[in-house]
């Protein structure tokens, strides 16, 4: 079965920094785990048009073009190091992109659901959003997640009517969006109806974007541009691309969850093509309670912590720990308790001790035969990443795992080598058998140590381990 797994585009005003990677752990560990028996592709990307980037590219004296070309190296780098398994990458400033995305445009209009109109309201320029009257006020007229004010606009723009699918926005919002608390936010957003939406701007405001086809004067509105990335990197619409459309399961932020449930279905619904199976929106890392942004200088260089503590050590806190539905806090103190107390005692010492034990008492292989004792967990297991409670799958790794060092401290191998060896060789046996089963649990959430753990036990004995995770003296 093919599946089709998207992370959101980040925006390219600034270099990357550590809130950026839930999008692709949620994913990368998702992807991972449905190729164990389908073929996937798995999209990334970079959003790059817009007024922020046009802002920081003056400020910068350098053309916006080549300002995100100099950028696209640290995103990329961020997912190499990450260990990503990303099949598909789009910018959309490629060639490809902004003649589809024109296409689309094309399509959208002759579907009847673009018009043009008079826009008087409310602009966050930080999120690059329209904001209606009532929202403005109920935040005071400031930005909630940039603290900025909002700002007066008025301009004659072209608008998608979104009004005309308000309905079916509302059945697919009931149906796919999860969390559940996170589709009822966006119900209250549409429960007098979705609002249509300006979806382009005057060059004399925004020269950094795809050009409306047959309008000098505009410019496509940014999300316009960026969600349709998800399908021009299928080649959409030249291409028939329902060998892989809809998408299984689209990763975003909550803070864009609104552009995917509101405008990204209505688009769809009007090119004629099916909405996504899920859109996911995971919370935000925060420092000391705060969202962590470029805009607000309190970020965190992913690659740095990647480089000090190693990649799996980044995907493990943050698949168990970090923001899968609600905001998590991040600090360097919470990270190295993880560290330490979970990934080295638990994890590494029981691949440790049960590797000395095999070649010491020189026990041979014959685990597969050997009844499991961890099929709960295992059961567990799956059920919560169907429910992308990844945190909580996780969680049931772990408990196997103390459950390994347990079975280990109650029939206490050393001294059945000196009373038992047919016992002593069922005991390790077993044991052998559970590790096994663990490693390949854990190759969605940490891919180099499952593969790792695979080599020291895959032979007729057990090869001698390597120290996993080295413990953090700090």
């Amino acid at each position: 079965m093919n599946k089709y797994i998207t992370t959101a585009i980040p925006y390219v005003n600034g270099k990357p920094h550590i809130g950026h990677v839930m999008d692709y752990l949620i994913a990368d560990c998702l992807a991972r785990y449905a190729r164990m028996g389908d073929e996937v592709r798995f999209s990334a990307g970079l959003d790059e048009h817009g007024c922020k980037v046009e802002q920081e590219a003056n400020k910068a004296g350098v053309s916006p073009l080549e300002f995100v070309n100099n950028l696209e190296p640290d995103f990329t780098g961020m997912l190499e190091v990450l260990n990503i398994s990303y099949t598909d990458f789009i910018r959309t400033t490629d060639e490809k992109h902004i003649v589809r995305v024109q296409e689309i445009w094309k399509k959208l209009d002759k579907a009847g659901v673009i018009y043009k109109a008079k826009y008087e309201g409310w602009y966050c320029s930080g999120c690059e959003c329209f904001i209606t009257e009532s929202e403005a006020k109920s935040a005071e007229y400031i930005c909630p997640n940039h603290q900025k004010s909002f700002e007066k606009i008025e301009e004659e723009n072209y608008f998608l009517k979104i009004s005309k699918f308000s309905d079916q926005i509302r059945d697919f919002v009931k149906k796919s969006v999860t969390p559940e608390f996170r589709g009822r936010e966006i119900l209250e957003l549409i429960k007098d109806g979705a609002q249509d939406v300006s979806i382009s701007r005057s060059r004399e405001k925004l020269n950094w974007g795809v050009p409306v086809p047959g309008d000098e004067t505009q410019v496509m509105y940014v999300w316009v541009d960026a969600l349709s990335n998800y399908i021009t990197v299928l080649g959409y619409p030249e291409n028939d691309i329902s060998d892989w459309w809809p998408a299984e399961v689209q990763v975003v932020g909550k803070d864009i969850l609104r552009f995917h449930a509101i405008i990204w279905p209505a688009m769809l619904l009007a090119l004629g093509l099916e909405l996504p199976k899920t859109l996911f929106a995971h919370g935000f890392i925060n420092q000391s309670g705060g969202k962590m942004s470029k805009s607000l200088g309190n970020v965190v260089d992913p690659i740095e912590i990647v480089e000090k503590y190693g990649a799996d050590a980044v995907r493990y806190y943050f698949l168990r720990h970090g923001p899968i539905f609600e905001d998590a806090d991040f600090s360097i103190e919470k990270f190295v308790t993880a560290y330490n107390s979970e990934l080295a005692n638990d994890l590494g010492n029981l691949v440790s001790r049960l590797s000395n034990m095999i070649r010491k008492y020189e026990i041979k292989a014959s685990w597969q035969s050997s009844p499991s004792r961890i099929g709960k967990y295992v059961d567990k297991y799956h059920t919560y990443i169907k429910k992308f409670e990844l945190n909580h799958a996780a969680d049931a790794i772990w408990e196997m795992v103390k459950s390994c060092n347990q079975y280990i401290d109650e029939t206490k191998p050393w001294e059945l080598a000196k009373t038992d060896e047919v016992k002593l060789a069922e005991v390790l046996n077993t044991l052998w058998g559970d590790i096994m089963i663990i490693q390949a649990l854990l190759t969605p959430f940490l891919p180099d140590t499952a593969k790792k753990i695979e080599d020291i036990f895959n032979g007729e004995t057990a090869k001698e381990a390597e120290i996993l995770f080295p413990k953090i003296e700090e």
